[in-house]
């Protein structure tokens, strides 16, 4: 399938179009063949911790309440009321504005009550009051439900797909993920800390900045100081499966390269040293060290603009002990994330040029070229 423009440089491959990463087009139908199609993670299960919790997340312009059923299963429905279309349950941090004054949402009692004229649902999405409706009115209050959407869980964290039809199950997209970080308690860590972000750049720019090592040298001296393999041969031969080697004397991702908090529990010998990354696609980044998870959930807004929250995750033991102090580490990320996310910012104002019709990937970013697919799979006969 032909993606745009042949490479410009003979010898390498070529990303996508520029335009695919910058053109509102491009992002509708990557909303409607992505975004809405695919499993898209959200939230971590501790955010809906017992059954009547709710949670209100955003997919790509779409608001989805999260809510944990009395059986303590989270399910998922489209945030809007099927009478009216008014909005169930106002989304978090609303502040003083308009939607904080809602008298409608989950309430106490497990129901979801719309705010606009009171139409309640139980925690499974079925109508059972609207009021001063009866049966006699020729309307039966069984045959209305929420409009649901997938809600699946792993390792922790919750995917919603807003997709029609049969959808493929939450393993598919999750692929070999799951059997590389099996000794890792992904379920049950807890997030100690969270940094959000809005950054200037396409989600895509941001999944192949963190796809590839090549920019390590420049980007981030700290980082190569403490991982010296991220610069060597510019980040090429790097074993991903195993881990990436610190340098001697550090065994983790922090500002002193060593942590007081034990390894992980069930970890082999290299995992207890070693470094790994996954992606899994489309929105979902994590860094695993011995003894915490940087969690990088991407909520792309626009074309160009992509909010991104960071969870750190510890184990619970360690969040129990009275010296626990996520600083170090959340300090190391923020000043790593901040280099990473403007230079995503530069690439993305780079491409405004009416010269650059298309990038090419060196050898040492191939992994990139399973973003080309991913992506070119899903829009390219649209474009």
């Amino acid at each position: 399938m032909t993606i745009g423009p042949a490479s410009p440089i003979s010898g390498l491959e070529a990303t996508l179009p520029t335009a695919w990463y910058r053109r509102e087009e491009v992002f509708l139908l990557e909303r409607e063949h992505i975004f809405f199609s695919d499993w898209f993670c959200v939230a971590r299960d501790e955010q809906l911790p017992k059954p009547g919790d709710s949670f209100v997340v955003a997919v790509a312009g779409q608001s989805i309440l999260l809510v944990r059923n009395r059986a303590g299963t989270v399910r998922g429905f489209y945030n809007v009321c099927r009478h009216r279309g008014a909005r169930l349950c106002a989304p978090p941090a609303t502040g003083g504005g308009a939607s904080a004054a809602l008298r409608g949402g989950v309430m106490p009692g497990g129901t979801i009550v719309c705010p606009y004229h009171g139409w309640t649902y139980t925690l499974d999405g079925q109508l059972i009051k609207a009021p001063h409706l009866t049966t006699t009115d020729d309307f039966d209050p069984a045959t209305v439900r929420l409009h649901a959407v997938g809600c699946e869980s792993w390792g922790g964290f919750i995917f919603v797909n807003l997709g029609t039809g049969d959808v493929p199950p939450l393993s598919a997209s999750l692929g070999g993920v799951p059997e590389r970080l099996a000794r890792y308690p992904l379920a049950e860590l807890r997030i100690g800390s969270t940094l959000n972000y809005e950054v200037a750049a396409n989600w895509k720019v941001i999944c192949e900045n963190y796809n590839e090592c090549y920019h390590c040298g420049p980007v981030h001296p700290e980082l190569c100081r403490l991982v010296p393999a991220f610069r060597e041969n510019g980040g090429a031969n790097l074993d991903w499966q195993r881990g990436v080697p610190h340098r001697s004397g550090a065994d983790t991702f922090s500002m002193s390269g060593t942590s007081v908090r034990r390894s992980f529990p069930g970890l082999n010998e290299d995992e207890q040293q070693r470094h790994k990354g996954e992606l899994v696609y489309p929105n979902l980044l994590l860094s695993v060290a011995r003894e915490h998870v940087a969690a990088f959930i991407l909520e792309p807004l626009e074309a160009m603009r992509t909010r991104i929250s960071c969870h750190f995750l510890f184990e619970p033991f360690e969040m129990a002990q009275q010296r626990f102090d996520p600083a170090e580490v959340v300090e190391f990320w923020d000043l790593v994330n901040r280099q990473d996310w403007a230079i995503c910012e530069a690439v993305q104002a780079g491409m405004s040029s009416r010269m650059h019709e298309v990038g090419v990937f060196s050898p040492m970013e191939d992994f990139n070229l399973d973003i080309r697919r991913y992506v070119t799979e899903r829009i390219g006969a649209f474009v």
